[in-house]
């Protein structure tokens, strides 16, 4: 998320953007259960913390942090001008790390096509395109009113065991850059103006600096050899499953794959309307994903008892909705 201000508030009330399955914003709700006192509020637009020394990023807050509450202008989300991602949304998933991070996922040291990727977050990347769901980013436009398309292609993954981070390591925000640039350079990557590079680490790992306290995720965009280079964060939120994830069972048996899958659907949509943190947000900074953060509409029980709200490509998911940018806006799981 966008522009904040952290302030500890010990024992006030928390307040969330909770939205509805209809078109039209409710009213904020209050928390309830460990989140709710695990974590403060955030007041204002003011932007301290992760995003003030970080300023190309915008991070996805655990649950229970709220921005505040902007009042509806139209859709509720304002176009300030910067480019999209309109064609088709590409990602390269970077796995850093010494052993596999998820089940069934790539064998380190390793590159491939996203089709060779066994794991629940290939799977979701390959199904997202073309789904209901991805369907609420083609209400977004740039300036010549070119609307997304619902195109979504995982092209490309890097199991990376070069300079891998360990468990107990803190691997800051320049670092991640660093080993997405040595990728570039030992063609192990290729570089594209409409690709999203999501980093995912292995277990116990702070990486960005500030995983589990200030962000489950973030997305952002720095500049290499004259290259904008669009990326997400993607720490292991299983790690921190009362602040970074929501799951109640494990729809396709795997905690930590399940809970990633809801935060990269979060950054993937970001990153799509707001790419270089210039295009699509409201008052208090929140992008489409941040207005219905850690909302999930809906829900039904899987075969294996697990609680999910969407079926992508055979599989079941919990997944956060998404802000429409039609009617008098809203949080939906699907489009139209």
């Amino acid at each position: 998320m966008r522009r904040l201000f952290l302030a500890a508030a010990a024992g006030a009330a928390l307040w969330l953007a909770a939205c509805s399955e209809s078109r039209q914003p409710t009213a904020p709700a209050v928390p309830t259960g460990p989140a709710a006192s695990a974590v403060p509020a955030i007041a204002g637009p003011e932007m301290l913390g992760f995003e003030k020394d970080h300023p190309h990023t915008h991070i996805q807050l655990p649950r229970g942090f709220a921005r505040g509450l902007a009042k509806p202008a139209n859709t509720g989300i304002i176009y300030h001008g910067g480019p999209l991602f309109t064609a088709q949304t590409r990602v390269v998933a970077i796995y850093w790390s010494g052993a596999r991070i998820y089940n069934g996922g790539p064998t380190p040291g390793t590159t491939g096509t996203g089709s060779q990727d066994g794991s629940i977050v290939g799977a979701f990347l390959r199904s997202l395109g073309g789904s209901p769901y991805f369907n609420i980013n083609s209400t977004y436009f740039d300036g010549s009113g070119t609307h997304v398309q619902n195109n979504v292609a995982y092209t490309a993954y890097w199991a990376s065991n070069t300079n891998a981070p360990t468990s107990g390591q803190t691997i800051s925000d320049a670092q991640v850059q660093a080993q997405i640039v040595a990728g570039f350079n030992s063609g192990a990557l290729t570089y594209d103006n409409s690709t999203l590079y999501a980093v995912f680490s292995g277990p116990g790992v702070n990486l960005g600096g500030g995983f589990g306290t200030q962000y489950c995720a973030y997305h952002g965009h720095f500049t290499s050899n004259g290259r904008d280079v669009k990326y997400a964060v993607m720490p292991r939120d299983y790690d921190f499953p009362s602040a970074c994830a929501a799951l109640n069972g494990s729809p396709n048996g795997d905690f930590a794959a399940d809970a990633e899958v809801n935060t990269l659907a979060h950054e993937t949509e970001e990153t799509t309307t707001d790419e270089d943190l210039n295009a699509w947000y409201d008052r208090r900074g929140n992008e489409n994903a941040d207005k219905c953060a850690w909302t999930f509409g809906t829900t039904y029980t899987t075969s294996n008892g697990s609680t999910a709200n969407m079926s992508l490509g055979g599989r079941d998911y919990l997944i956060q909705r998404n802000w429409v940018n039609a009617g008098n806006g809203g949080c939906l799981v699907q489009y139209p």
